[in-house]
Order: structure tokens, then C-alpha cells, then sequence
């Protein structure tokens, strides 16, 4: 199965909670505003990502997901 990381830029407020608890290091708080004024979370490294989804579950904000994607539309990307 493939999975996709998905950070919503706009609901999320740069807490930097998930960036702690991400195990491999992952995230990191962007130098970039988004629109409500906040410096929101970003994947830096976003191939050492095992979609545990620990970032999911600690976001206050829920602003993280992980979904699952089709093998086909993987595969085009």
C-alpha cells in the first residue's frame, strides 16, 4: 500500500507539537507564513516518513492526515 502525507497550511498554527513527536525527524516548522499569519508545519525530509501517524494523532489542530492512494495513481507520480 502507498500512503500520502497531507498538511493543511491554512488550519495549521506552527504549535511544533508533531514536529516532537515525529520519530524520524520529519517535520519542521516553515519560514513562510500561511495565510492566518502562522508559520505552519512542513515535511523537510518527507522520505524518511514511515506514516506512523503519531503526527496525525498529536495535532490539536487536526490539520495532518495520511490517506491512503491507489497503487495506479502512485505509480504516475
Amino acid at each position: 500500500m502507498t500512503y500520502k502525507h497531507f498538511i493543511d497550511r491554512d488550519r495549521c498554527k506552527g504549535c511544533g507539537i508533531c514536529v516532537d513527536a515525529c520519530p524520524k525527524k520529519v517535520l519542521e516548522i516553515s519560514d513562510e507564513l500561511n495565510t492566518k499569519g502562522y508559520f505552519p508545519a512542513f515535511q523537510a525530509r518527507p522520505e524518511d516518513c514511515i506514516f506512523c501517524a503519531i503526527c496525525c494523532t498529536m495535532c490539536p489542530d487536526v490539520a495532518i492526515a495520511i490517506s491512503e492512494i491507489e497503487e495506479e495513481k502512485a505509480a504516475q507520480k
